[in-house]
């Protein structure tokens, strides 16, 4: 089956690339297009994507509070967030509003579209070398990260402590393996664990959770 997009950008251009570029493919399929963060959840509702594609910035209603209210009202539906990242300091705020990644408008189209694939089957994209950028920035902001107090981690284990801060720091799993000298099943058994015990949607509420827990260290 296709995996049902819808785009959210006030850029019509940016718009038009990516239902272009989506249309020659069989296995994805731009289901509708929005222009303001208002119109991407009455779509969502609407429609019922796999992935939403949103923008941060919209007029009116902006991307982070659509993200909020389509994870609310269509948990199902997965938000991807677009956003030029230099200049841009909401991203934290995207992902704690239950967006599953983002992208960077300056990404490759083809790169894009693998990011779309991945978060419609179930994961979360966050690269490591963006996991590290996220973290220097939530550090940098202080509103942010650790003024928000932090998570309780008595449910968890040593070992399973030592994942999650290995998560926090980008690692992949074939890392944390190796990291820890463990199967990358394995590793993918800890995962599965922390995201159950501490309520986490993906792998991207994980880097949150192990920065405000203050597992991660930014030098």
């Amino acid at each position: 089956m296709s995996v049902r997009v819808l785009l959210a950008d006030d850029q019509p251009l940016i718009r038009t690339a990516l239902r272009l570029v989506m249309a020659d493919l069989d296995d994805v399929e731009v289901v509708g297009e929005a222009e303001t963060g208002a119109e991407a959840v009455g779509l969502t509702e609407e429609l019922r994507p796999d992935v939403v594609v949103m923008d941060i910035r919209m007029p009116g209603m902006d991307g982070i509070e659509a993200t909020r209210r389509i994870s609310g009202a269509v948990p199902e539906t997965r938000v991807v967030v677009l956003t030029t990242f230099d200049d841009d300091d909401h991203v934290y705020g995207a992902l704690r509003a239950g967006a599953s990644g983002f992208l960077v408008k300056d990404m490759g189209l083809d790169d894009i579209i693998g990011a779309v694939r991945v978060v419609a089957a179930g994961d979360a994209l966050i690269a490591p070398s963006v996991t590290r950028r996220l973290i220097q920035d939530f550090a940098a902001a202080g509103s942010h990260g650790r003024a928000r107090g932090r998570r309780d981690l008595t449910a968890i284990t040593e070992r399973e402590r030592e994942v999650l801060t290995l998560v926090g720091t980008g690692l992949s799993n074939t890392e944390i393996a190796a990291e820890l000298c463990i199967s990358v099943a394995t590793a993918k058994t800890y995962l599965t664990r922390l995201l159950t015990k501490l309520d986490a949607r993906d792998r991207v509420q994980l880097v949150i959770l192990a920065y405000e827990a203050g597992l991660v260290s930014v030098s």
